[in-house]
């Protein structure tokens, strides 16, 4: 480690091979506390490669308990986060509209870091169950259409990692790493960054695998579709800007879409917007984020993917999916 942070210090890249090597060998708990925060620290001060992101990305799968669910041909719903945003939990909530338009999710999530309030602070609060048995994974995209992947649970290989990123309290290359490391490797992807470079290095990556996916960035600085202005859109096929003109919308506030001071406030927006009685604002957002994952599965316009994640938001099928994972969670 000494000899790679010396080399990364005096500017140097590694390969992907020493990219993948740091990783296993913090899971072996080979390297002192110090030492893994020297090396995250050094990504903040510069620009991952993207054979070092792919090197990492390899590392994380190699080393994580998988878990097939491919029958069901799901899609991930996930940001990198550390958007610096505080919006609220806005791929979480267009995880289960998705799932009552009838596309299952293997919704890949972890506590917050940079963040108030996480994918999983949220799931936590709601009563929801984290397990990585694939029995109850499947019972729930079963029945829910959508089942809930704590990171944690899945990357034992991180251990070592979490409450250094905790104390840190800001973005590591680990927040670029999560939506690529979904421990159920599903075919489907919708994924937000937090800048246009990121974007490029995920397009990269992406179109080196058999994935069908759509990445987004705000230019604003969001790592979804904000409706705040344009979003850059990669994808399988294309590349494209979107507005909300796209989805039949006028553009949005920023403090329209942000989230609570706390867990408890982002779940009391949460359980609100699912029971339909959300802002205009909030609704579209979440609709257009959810909207953009059901056109990537099913090969629809963003505004005919829009449609779908509205009827499954204001009929309730959202929250009938949230009620399930809860109601399994509790048996």
């Amino acid at each position: 480690m000494k000899n790679l942070l010396n080399r990364l210090i005096n500017h140097e890249t590694i390969s992907k091979e020493e990219a993948k090597g740091v990783l296993v060998n913090i899971s072996k708990g080979e390297y002192n506390q110090s030492q893994i925060a020297s090396f995250l620290t050094v990504y903040m001060m510069r620009s991952i490669t993207v054979e070092e992101l792919e090197g990492f990305r390899d590392a994380l799968l190699e080393l994580c308990i998988a878990v097939d669910l491919s029958e069901y041909n799901p899609v991930d719903l996930c940001g990198t986060g550390g958007d610096g945003k505080d919006t609220f939990n806005i791929s979480t909530l267009s995880s289960f509209v998705s799932a009552g338009a009838g596309v299952k999710v293997t919704k890949h999530g972890n506590y917050g870091v940079s963040s108030k309030c996480g994918s999983s602070n949220v799931m936590e609060h709601l009563g929801i169950k984290f397990s990585n048995d694939k029995d109850f994974l499947r019972q729930s995209i079963d029945e829910a259409g959508i089942c809930v992947l704590h990171a944690p649970l899945f990357h034992p290989a991180m251990k070592n990692v979490a409450p250094i990123r905790k104390q840190l309290g800001v973005k590591t290359f680990f927040n670029m790493l999560g939506p690529m490391v979904n421990p159920a490797f599903p075919k489907n992807q919708m994924v937000g960054v937090f800048n246009l470079e990121l974007a490029r290095m995920y397009g990269y990556l992406y179109q080196n695998t058999d994935k069908n996916f759509t990445i987004l960035h705000a230019l604003d600085g969001y790592d979804e579709i904000s409706l705040t202005g344009s979003t850059k859109t990669i994808s399988n096929t294309t590349e494209s800007m979107l507005t909300p003109l796209d989805f039949g919308v006028r553009t949005l506030k920023q403090e329209e879409i942000a989230g609570g001071e706390s867990i408890e406030e982002s779940a009391a927006i949460f359980i609100n917007i699912l029971k339909g009685d959300g802002t205009e604002a909030q609704n579209n957002v979440v609709c257009a984020n959810a909207g953009m994952a059901i056109a990537t599965v099913e090969g629809l316009t963003p505004k005919q993917g829009f449609e779908k994640a509205k009827e499954s938001l204001l009929t309730g099928k959202g929250l009938k999916a949230l009620k399930k994972v809860q109601e399994l969670s509790a048996k």
